[in-house]
C-alpha cells in the first residue's frame, strides 16, 4: 500500500530545506518572495485545530530561490522529519579549482590542498563542496555561497553542473542539452554568455547537488 504524505511530513521537509540553506522559516519564507510569516509553526494550523498545508505554488517558489530539486525536496520529505546528521567534506573555492592537482579525470575531489567543512551528511559519499566566487552565477547563487557536487550524481537536462573543461577552466552553468558531440550550458546570469562545448573539450561533469546560502 503506497504511503500518504502527512502535514507533519510536508512541514518538516520545508524545515529541513531551510536548515540545509542557513534559513529560518521567516527568512525561507522572505527568499522565496513570500510574506516572512508565510512558513511561521503559528501558520500551520487554525485556531479551530484545523490543518493549514503549503501551497504548491509556495514550494515552487522556495525550490526555484533556493536552487534545491524536487528530487531533493522529497528525499527530505521521505525521511519523515528525521534531523539529518553532519559530515565533513573537502572545500575549495570555485577560482582554485581549475589549478591542476585537486581532481582526477572523472571529477572525483584527490590530492592535497583540500580545506573541510561541515555539511548534511545525506549528500554522496564522492561529494564535495566548492565556494562561490564572482557573480557568473547570480542571482541563483552569490559570491560566499557553498555549493554541494558531486561528480558520482547521474546528469540530466536542466540539472545545474560543474564542468571543468580541457583548457582547466571551471564553469557552473545549467545543462541545456547534451548529445554524443556537444554540450550546451546556459548561464544564470544574464550578463554571461552560453556557451557550447565540443565533447572533447569537457574532462568531466559534476551535478550541484544543493548549496548552502
Amino acid at each position: 500500500m503506497a504511503e500518504i504524505l502527512t502535514h507533519a511530513q510536508i512541514w518538516a521537509a520545508l524545515d529541513a530545506l531551510g536548515e540545509r540553506y542557513g534559513l529560518s522559516a521567516s527568512g525561507l519564507a522572505r527568499k522565496a518572495g513570500l510574506d516572512p510569516t508565510t512558513f511561521n509553526r503559528s501558520k500551520r494550523q487554525s485556531a479551530d485545530g484545523h490543518l493549514r498545508w503549503p501551497s504548491t505554488e509556495s514550494i515552487a517558489k522556495v525550490l526555484q530561490a533556493t536552487g534545491a530539486g524536487l528530487d531533493e525536496f522529497m528525499a527530505l520529505v521521505a525521511a519523515k522529519g528525521a534531523r539529518p546528521t553532519r559530515s565533513s567534506r573537502p572545500l575549495i573555492g570555485l577560482a582554485q579549482a581549475g589549478v591542476g592537482g585537486f581532481f582526477d579525470d572523472a571529477g572525483f575531489a584527490t590530492g592535497a590542498g583540500w580545506e573541510e567543512i561541515d555539511v548534511l551528511a545525506d549528500a554522496d559519499e564522492h561529494s564535495y563542496a566548492l565556494e562561490i566566487s564572482g557573480d557568473s552565477m547570480a542571482p541563483l547563487y552569490r559570491d560566499g555561497d557553498i555549493v554541494i557536487v558531486s561528480p558520482a550524481a547521474p546528469v540530466r537536462r536542466g540539472d545545474r553542473v560543474v564542468v571543468k573543461t580541457t583548457s582547466g577552466e571551471i564553469l557552473a552553468k545549467e545543462l541545456r542539452r547534451q548529445t554524443a558531440r556537444t554540450v550546451e550550458l546556459k548561464s544564470f546570469n544574464p550578463a554571461y554568455p552560453d556557451r557550447v562545448l565540443q565533447k572533447e573539450e569537457v574532462s568531466w561533469i559534476a551535478r550541484i547537488l544543493w548549496a548552502s546560502q
